[in-house]
């Protein structure tokens, strides 16, 4: 049996295994502002075989009246289990589990939170499609349109999802404020605090450091070669082990897209501050602004 894909794959890679019955092909096209242009978009046309992932639905848990878990709460293990099963996602043991990939049209924007999410439960044999949906299409590669019932494709049988969480992988609010490292995954003019478009307060959290998640990809959208992340990771970690540094972003999701560079880069996968933005601004915590880590009133 080959090794797993973990990280990364070309559309080359995953065409060569389109009918494979261990290969699971998950589509998780998604727009915050037009919550279900995703799954419009996947009926019209995806990559044969593959099931769809909604970002509200089935990789975030209710939200909170309160705004505890953010804007995208982590599920529960039992939900995932359910939603990882009924895609066909079976095992997690070496050997047992099946190989998910994982793909957006946003180079991996929302496709890394699905990879995230089968890490914390134990399956590591998950990669996302380098390019995404664009580069599927632009090599000219089969697609198919429907809604998942077998329309030109096959569906992946239901399986027993076997993995349990990895409880040490996501950070609670206080573990992120007190982590050695603190990483923020925003747009640089959100961190600074000039623009919030989506949460009730602007700024960061006090102390964090800004990596804006698209710094991880070339002007094409394609994943930058791991020699070039693991030079900019160790030079962002100095000191800091890379599994204590805690990354978030607005909502627990870009931030996956840092995580998922470090594991690409050959480190050790840091942890989530699932909530993220979206609850620490809900919740009235301090707030700082520009790239000073002093905190202000928010």
């Amino acid at each position: 049996m080959n090794p797993p894909y973990t990280t990364i794959l070309s559309a080359a890679e995953l065409a060569a295994h389109l009918h494979d019955p261990n290969w699971v092909i998950v589509d998780c096209r998604f727009d915050l502002l037009d919550t279900a242009a995703g799954e419009r978009n996947y009926r019209e046309s995806h990559i044969p075989g593959a099931v769809y992932a909604h970002l509200d639905r089935d990789l975030s848990g209710p939200r909170v009246a309160t705004g505890e878990g953010g804007r995208h709460p982590l599920p529960t293990p039992a939900e995932l289990t359910r939603t990882f099963g009924g895609w066909g996602i079976g095992g997690a043991a070496p050997g047992r589990g099946v190989q998910v990939v994982a793909y957006d049209d946003q180079s991996g924007h929302y496709a890394a939170r699905l990879w995230w999410l089968l890490r914390f439960m134990g399956h590591e044999a998950v990669a996302v499609l380098d390019g995404g949906w664009p580069a599927w299409v632009a090599a000219g590669l089969p697609v198919e349109a429907g809604d998942g019932d077998g329309i030109g494709g096959d569906v992946p049988p239901e399986r027993l999802y076997e993995g349990g969480p990895r409880l040490d992988r996501p950070a609670t609010a206080e573990e992120a404020v007190a982590a050695p490292l603190l990483v923020d995954g925003r747009a640089p003019e959100r961190y600074r605090g000039e623009v919030e478009p989506l949460d009730p307060v602007a700024g960061h959290i006090p102390g964090a450091t800004n990596r804006p998640y698209t710094a991880n990809w070339d002007a094409d959208g394609r994943w930058r070669a791991p020699e070039a992340l693991l030079a900019e990771f160790l030079d962002l970690l100095g000191d800091t082990p890379p599994e204590s540094a805690v990354f978030y972003c607005g909502s627990g999701v870009s931030a996956c897209v840092n995580l998922l560079a470090m594991v690409r880069a050959g480190l050790p996968e840091g942890r989530l501050y699932v909530g993220s933005w979206s609850e620490w601004s809900r919740l009235g915590r301090p707030v700082a602004r520009g790239q000073s880590p002093t905190p202000q009133t928010g």
